[in-house]
């Protein structure tokens, strides 16, 4: 009953840590896209914010899962290690951001957002995969 009640309690900080990390991100893509993001995908139907956005937590979620999945022994450990390494996921996506953006004409923001199908969101919401990708691969 121990192991359960343990395990539980492992369960509940890791998933409070995830959450923490994916309301992060969404903090993120709101400040790096022009307007309410909240507003443009839920009232105004908005796929590119959509996609962008469901990128970000997907490649968060993919952190997060990684860093639980090889976690150390040491709970506490664990716990930081997965904070810092979610934590680095979102800087990174965020620079990866910042650089595509530079190496693109007009403000990539505003592109995302635009109520029109954009291709400019697939290579972003590739770029945070991807990125997710590697420093998930550098956790194991």
């Amino acid at each position: 009953m121990t192991d359960i009640i343990n395990g539980l309690g492992r369960a509940t900080a890791y998933g409070a840590l995830g959450v923490v990390l994916l309301v992060l991100g969404i903090f993120l893509i709101d400040a790096l896209t022009p307007g309410k993001l909240g507003r443009q995908i839920w009232e105004e139907r908005n796929r590119n914010a959509a996609v962008l956005l469901s990128s970000a937590l997907l490649g968060i979620g993919g952190i997060v899962f990684t860093s639980i999945w090889t976690t150390y022994e040491d709970f506490g450990k664990g716990l930081a290690s997965t904070a810092a390494f979610g934590l680095l996921g979102l800087i990174m996506m965020a620079v990866a951001f910042l650089v595509v953006d530079l190496v693109t004409p007009g403000k990539l923001g505003a592109t995302l957002v635009e109520r029109e199908p954009h291709p400019a969101v697939w290579v972003t919401a590739s770029c945070n995969l991807a990125v997710a990708a590697v420093v998930s691969a550098s956790i194991a």
